[in-house]
């Protein structure tokens, strides 16, 4: 039979049948459990626990503060140091690698980092990797083929059962079992060898090390040596080993071959000969040993401080539930905010505070402490549903006297950007950073947005850092970004009608100070866009 209409209703047929098919199969096995598999007797396993034994620990050592109970920190800001610290610490582990991303991209710089952890594993490097299920649509292949080394291990945190690249499907299987996919892992660490760690919010891909001239994501990390270390790769534990964290080879129906390992060295090869060839000499500027060399030695010094770990526990909806006893993240954040006694600074992508929220901000308010916050635009946004339901929040927000700054999606000056001088400003530039400041004392650093996702449906990550030196550092970004050629002014204006306002934005543009009467956008639909979803009743998924 030829190519004529009758065998293309014949394909179209079958097409439809594998549709029908495969939808019917998804609504035989969605439901709110965990996919079959699941169950299967995974060993535990736990952090390296001879840290000083190895060169990173014993370096560390050599800094550490005798017994006062400090930590080490330094606020990495630049995107493609961020890639650089992580590589350059992959190389450096002798013992163990601990990783826990809710997002690992098969890009350039995931493939190179995939990579370097394939070298230490050949090192006899214990390398254990746990990934979200959330953002892997596109296949998890790149690191599921690492499992057939012996040294690799990987696990999938509250897997989707579906494996395949189908969106549709995957979306289908989120409407049957969303009380269960809903929940997701949001957490960013990296511990080598139980010794130094690197935590923040930074995923792991080329818009997050601001390589990607398409888009970029402002964004920081700290690299921290000392006792946190070790209550770090604790959290690392507790997950690794949680229910929810399900080996992959169980998804996958056994290991990785060794066939499928032997091809994943051969384009992991390939890729790194050819990002060396590219506009970035990444192989280069790891040799450098900056920052990591520069930072073990004290050339780059770490400031000390006292730190306080906040994190959620795995399961943090039976914690919130009152079913099991664990830990709430968002409860010591917020309290820490509530003792804020002149200035509150925050950068959060995301401003969906919900009344508990608003409840905390208006409380600082009514105290006369001053508060400011750094957000995304419309223009910037990556996240269209997050944008629309912050719009609501707006008015409000200034109303109580907080002074909000919105991105702009081309930064006019590159200092506090965390862009190199080298990038291209073609792409969309994007918030992604998540700090808080308290009184230019105290500063949080982590995972978790203020937003009621964060709050309620994402696992998250923190530290809560007791210095003025510090915080004085993430001041000084902070008071970049919000100059009028980095960052929209929202603002309220009075109109003809007696107690009625009026939203404007103040920016410059050609270093002429301007307003504008309606919201700064990429076009007129994403604003049309954006006035329609700020209609949904989805604070919480937000």
């Amino acid at each position: 039979m030829g190519e004529g209409p009758m065998a293309t209703r014949y394909a179209f047929r079958n097409r439809a049948l594998r549709w029908v098919l495969a939808a019917a199969t998804l609504a035989l096995v969605a439901c709110g459990t965990l996919p079959s598999g699941a169950g299967t007797a995974r060993q535990a396993s736990t952090a390296f626990a001879a840290p000083q034994t190895t060169r990173l620990g014993s370096l560390a050592l050599v800094h550490l503060h005798d017994g006062d109970g400090r930590s080490g920190f330094r606020l990495i800001s630049v995107g493609v140091d961020g890639f650089v610290l992580r590589m350059q610490l992959i190389e450096a582990a002798q013992r163990s690698l601990d990783l826990q991303y809710f997002i690992f991209h098969g890009d350039e710089t995931g493939r190179l980092i995939t990579g370097a952890l394939l070298r230490a594993a050949d090192r006899g490097v214990r390398v254990r990797i746990l990934v979200d299920d959330g953002e892997t649509s596109t296949g998890d292949e790149q690191l599921t083929q690492l499992e057939a080394h012996p040294s690799i291990f990987l696990r999938i945190f509250n897997p989707f059962r579906y494996r395949g690249h189908s969106n549709l499907l995957r979306a289908a299987e989120f409407a049957l079992a969303a009380g269960r996919l809903d929940y997701r892992m949001h957490n960013k660490l990296m511990v080598a060898d139980n010794a130094v760690a690197v935590i923040g919010g930074r995923n792991i891909g080329d818009q997050y090390f601001q390589v990607a001239p398409s888009g970029q994501f402002a964004d920081d990390d700290v690299v921290t040596a000392g006792p946190v270390v070790g209550a770090l790769s604790a959290t690392f534990d507790e997950f690794w080993n949680s229910e929810l964290a399900i080996p992959a080879e169980a998804l996958a129906g056994g290991k990785a071959t060794h066939a499928q390992l032997r091809q994943d060295r051969a384009e992991l090869g390939a890729q790194a000969r050819a990002a060396k060839e590219g506009g970035i000499d990444y192989v280069a500027r790891i040799a450098t040993g900056r920052p990591l060399q520069a930072i073990l030695t004290g050339e780059l010094p770490l400031l000390w401080a006292p730190v306080r770990l906040v994190a959620d526990s795995p399961d943090k909806r039976a914690t919130e539930d009152g079913r099991s006893v664990g830990r709430l993240m968002q409860r010591p954040v917020l309290k820490t905010m509530l003792q804020v006694h002149a200035e509150l600074l925050m950068v959060t992508p995301y401003l969906v505070p919900g009344a508990e929220g608003m409840q905390v901000l208006d409380a600082l308010r009514r105290r006369g402490v001053r508060v400011r916050i750094l957000t995304n635009s419309l223009e910037s946004s990556t996240e269209p549903l997050a944008q629309a339901v912050y719009t609501r929040y707006r008015p409000p927000l200034l109303e109580d006297g907080v002074e909000l700054y919105e991105v702009r999606a081309q930064p006019g000056l590159a200092r506090g950007s965390g862009q190199s001088q080298a990038m291209s400003r073609n792409g969309n530039y994007s918030l992604h950073a998540k700090m808080f400041v308290f009184d230019r004392e105290q500063v949080f650093l982590g995972s978790m947005n203020f937003d009621r996702r964060s709050m309620h449906l994402n696992t998250e990550i923190g530290l809560i850092i007791d210095s003025p030196e510090l915080a004085a550092q993430i001041v000084g970004r902070f008071e970049e970004m919000v100059k009028p050629e980095n960052a929209y002014r929202p603002v309220l204006r009075p109109t003809a009608e007696p107690g009625q306002f009026r939203l404007a934005w103040e920016a410059t543009k050609d270093g002429i100070a301007v307003e504008y009467c309606r919201e700064p956008a990429r076009s007129a639909w994403q604003r049309f866009a954006s006035g329609l979803l700020s209609w949904l009743p989805i604070d919480r998924e937000l």
